[in-house]
């Protein structure tokens, strides 16, 4: 499996979320942080590319954005909130690849695969990750993302509104 066969967005999604054996969201929560009304800075992390992001990858940005903003800023200094939801199941036919596979395997024949993961398409400019704070701690933001950004497959910038 290489990892470049799940980023590239091929054909149709398949965003049967109830379909059997589809895996569950690996995604822990969508909003941590405070919720103050009052933060007058917002850092987007926004991709650049085309492309396909599963959930677990999209799961270890956010957590590792929310640990550098829990480390330097402090819980109640920030709102970190996640903007993609993975709705693309991913399926893969598994091929046997040992001594005597020739046997077990069909090929091509009822080669519709097992749910594996799931993914969410992200288009140009797409928000992936977006940070809400205050004007002090906006060197905190940008670095937090910028972590966040090394766990994504495609590259991405960082827009400040």
């Amino acid at each position: 499996m290489n990892g470049s066969n799940y980023r590239t967005p091929n054909g149709m999604p398949l965003s049967k979320k109830y379909a059997p054996g589809t895996p569950d969201i690996k995604i822990a929560r969508f909003n941590t942080g405070a919720s103050n009304s009052d933060y007058n800075l917002k850092l987007q992390l926004i991709s650049k590319e085309k492309s396909q992001i599963r959930d677990n990858a999209i799961e270890a940005a956010r957590v590792s954005a929310n640990k550098s903003l829990t480390k330097h800023i402090g819980e109640t200094s920030y709102r970190l909130s996640v903007k993609l939801y993975p709705h693309v199941v991913i399926s893969e036919n598994r091929m046997l690849a040992t001594a005597g596979a020739d046997r077990l395997q069909e090929g091509m024949r009822r080669a519709y695969g097992k749910p594996i993961g799931l993914a969410a398409r992200v288009n140009i400019g797409s928000v992936i990750l977006e940070v809400n704070t205050y004007k002090e701690f906006f060197n905190e933001g940008k670095n937090a993302l910028k972590t966040a950004s090394s766990k994504l497959p495609q590259t991405t910038s960082i827009a400040t509104n």
